[in-house]
């Protein structure tokens, strides 16, 4: 009689507080798939409008910006028409917001599953930041609208191919500053629901040092260009505008420097914090 065999057993280690773990989340890609799937599609169920009010929203605010800003005060946007200039920070910035947003309160939305299954917690936080990426990707829809109306954009060229690459590299600036920030808030407030009434607080001052209305150069105060340059959103939103205008050359705004600093300080800060705190997400979430 044969002896029985040993109980099989998968021990979970705890990961380094500075790995992402790139591995486990690609062994885990087709539950980040269905993460990211299901909150869109809960997003827009049993909306009238569905998937429009992507374009509804961004559309209403950039009118509103155009009557307010453009006309009713007189602020110039230089040679890019007011429509495209004030819909390319709020495409940036609705990117940017989303995320976080959605991302500081995911592990508490999703508190049911964590206590009941082992997976990667970070499949939460991303999957969250990557459902604004969706939003993103149909507002662009309107944003190019808006470059052929002005014939900005009205064939294949170099111009047209800096445009594209200066919207991907801001694309994902953005994804990964709004993870970073996203994924840090979502460990915080697991155990801190403070986080709830900090946070809209702490986007409307993002919002206010994010040049979605206004133009970088208007800004005279040394200390407050200094605060601007360590805002990787004000890289993005520059970055883009700077090579909307036809140019045969590809423009990057003058602060390049400070952007990947700042952002390597805000991942290292959100890994360090997630994986200090992963171990009780089950139990105090």
């Amino acid at each position: 009689m044969s002896a029985p065999e040993a109980p099989f057993e998968i021990i979970i280690k705890p990961k380094s507080v500075f790995t992402l773990g790139w591995k486990e989340l690609w062994q885990y890609r087709e539950l980040l798939y269905f993460f990211t799937w299901k909150e869109i599609k809960v997003r827009y169920k049993q909306a009238a409008l569905g998937i429009l009010w992507t374009l509804l929203q961004p559309l209403a605010m950039m009118t509103i910006f155009v009557l307010l800003l453009a006309q009713g005060m007189g602020l110039k946007t230089g040679n890019i028409p007011a429509p495209v200039y004030y819909l390319c920070g709020l495409l940036i910035w609705n990117l940017f917001n989303h995320g976080v947003t959605h991302a500081s309160q995911s592990m508490v939305s999703n508190a049911n599953i964590i206590k009941k299954i082992y997976f990667p917690r970070l499949v939460i936080p991303l999957s969250a930041v990557l459902t604004s990426s969706f939003d993103f990707m149909i507002s662009l829809v309107l944003f190019y609208g808006l470059l052929l109306y002005y014939s900005i954009i009205n064939s294949f060229s170099v111009a047209w191919l800096h445009l594209g690459i200066s919207i991907l590299i801001a694309y994902i600036i953005v994804i990964f500053t709004a993870f970073s920030l996203g994924t840090f808030l979502s460990a915080i407030n697991v155990k801190y629901r403070d986080v709830r009434y900090v946070l809209p607080f702490l986007i409307q001052t993002l919002f206010f040092i994010t040049p979605v209305m206004f133009d970088t150069s208007i800004i005279k105060q040394p200390w407050i260009k200094t605060i601007l340059e360590l805002n990787p959103l004000n890289f993005a939103i520059d970055l883009i505008r700077n090579n909307i205008i036809n140019s045969s050359t590809f423009l990057w705004p003058e602060w390049s420097f400070w952007v990947p600093v700042v952002i390597i300080l805000l991942y290292i800060t959100a890994i360090y914090t997630f994986r200090k705190t992963e171990a009780y997400f089950a139990d105090i979430v």
